[in-house]
């Protein structure tokens, strides 16, 4: 196991516990995985904070049927091409649909294309994931 490095942590009993539950519902084999990853979360929640390349989801609900809604949609994406990779439209029923648009680039773009896109009269809810490229993390 080459540049893996032990060390200790120590932590009131209560909050271990918690932890030990929420690392078995989500599967996790053993406490080293599960805090491996929630170190990767913060690792890319400051990613997006210090504005390096990152990557991630927009996904939007919105009514198809709100007057002008889709064309206002696609303007939006296409001033963001550079940061838009793909999107993919489903039809939930006959008025919602779902929108999940892949994104790359920097934080502030990307905030900025779906605040646009959330502001649109019609969208239902929109959020953001985001992700990372993978560099700046182990």
């Amino acid at each position: 196991m080459a540049g893996i490095v032990r060390f200790g942590v120590s932590l009131e009993k209560g909050l271990l516990d918690k932890f030990d539950r929420l690392m078995r519902r989500k599967g996790y084999g053993n406490r080293s995985k599960a805090l491996a990853d929630i170190v990767r979360e913060k690792l890319i929640v400051q990613e997006w904070a210090e504005g390096k390349e990152v990557v991630g989801t927009i996904t939007m609900i919105y009514n198809h049927h709100q007057r002008e809604l889709t064309s206002r949609l696609l303007d939006i994406q296409h001033h963001y091409y550079t940061e838009i990779l793909s999107s993919q439209h489903i039809h939930l029923d006959q008025c919602n649909c779902l929108e999940v648009v892949v994104v790359r680039g920097v934080p502030g773009k990307i905030k900025a294309l779906a605040d646009q896109l959330g502001a649109c009269r019609g969208v239902k809810h929109l959020q953001v994931t985001m992700s990372s490229t993978g560099k700046g993390i182990e």
